[in-house]
């Protein structure tokens, strides 16, 4: 078997070192799924991902999503970067939308999900229509379960909530942008809330008066290890599923802007968009940082 063609990229930036970093294989017929899982863990990216082509006609190629600890069913950043990778690799061509403009879709654990495309090369954005996001659960700041997780934290007006769009998350906002970004996770209480409620754990938010982005996020995973996400797609996606849900979208179009990572030495922007049809899209621009190929055997 030929060398596979291996790509890294920065998601949801513009310059390296500012977005989330992904993996992709490109060429990944023969791997197995230990192979595929044993790539992941030696990258120790958060995701790495697998292209294959399409089984269909109406699908530009199949995906598979590893962690390093275990295959992903979906995630919106692994999904806006392979798109991303996939186009500069000629690997599929955008079809032309009856509303949307260009599109491609992605096959995977999730279904077949369309991608917007907008725009050439450097200029590109590409938005992923996410899996539907639920409201599971609005609670209040004197829960028992999120007590500790919430201590010391000014909370704004919307009520703490969990939801599920794949992943679970609790989402809670604060009363300022200043707030959340000298906000210091307790990590003990985020792991219990996460371990009790089956959630990812704590994503807090706070509107923004910055000219780019209309609010800040910060999300904070309790398990399966602890750490702070540079730049996560999907948790913003259940993030604008419960603005709409509670009419609170900062835009009559629902289109909004996050900034993620700073806290984290990142600086990434995510385009977020409601559409009529209460569809949310994740999606942005990114940028390879490395190209070359995976001498990896079957």
């Amino acid at each position: 078997m030929p060398n596979r063609r291996y790509v890294q990229l920065d998601v949801f930036a513009t310059r390296p070192g500012a977005g989330n970093p992904l993996a992709v294989v490109l060429d990944a017929q023969g791997l197995d799924d230990a192979a595929m899982q044993a790539i992941a863990r030696w990258t120790r990216l958060p995701e790495t991902t697998f292209v294959f082509p399409a089984d269909s006609d109406d699908a530009s190629y199949r995906i598979r999503m590893f962690s390093p600890r275990r295959e992903v069913p979906f995630a919106g950043h692994p999904s806006v970067g392979t798109a991303h990778a996939v186009l500069d690799a000629g690997l599929a061509v955008p079809r032309d939308g009856a509303s949307s403009g260009k599109f491609l879709v992605q096959d995977g654990i999730a279904g077949k999900l369309p991608l917007q495309v907008h725009g050439e090369a450097r200029e590109r954005t590409v938005a992923v229509r996410t899996p539907r996001a639920r409201v599971q659960e609005i609670a209040t700041p004197g829960d028992p379960r999120l007590r500790d997780a919430l201590a010391g934290l000014r909370l704004g007006a919307l009520p703490p909530a969990l939801m599920d769009g794949g992943r679970r998350w609790w989402l809670a906002e604060l009363a300022s942008e200043a707030d959340l970004r000298s906000a210091t996770p307790d990590w003990n209480a985020i792991s219990t809330l996460a371990e009790t409620t089956d959630s990812m754990g704590l994503f807090v938010y706070a509107r923004s008066e910055d000219p780019v982005h209309y609010f800040a996020v910060r999300a904070f995973v309790g398990t399966p290890s602890q750490f702070e996400d540079a730049a996560s797609g999907a948790a913003n996606a259940t993030l604008a599923a419960w603005l709409a849900d509670q009419h609170a979208l900062p835009s009559a179009d629902g289109f909004y802007r996050v900034s993620q990572g700073r806290e984290v030495g990142f600086d990434a922007i995510i385009e977020l968009q409601v559409d009529a049809a209460g569809d949310v899209w994740s999606g942005g621009r990114a940028v390879t940082v490395v190209e070359g190929e995976l001498d990896w055997p079957e």
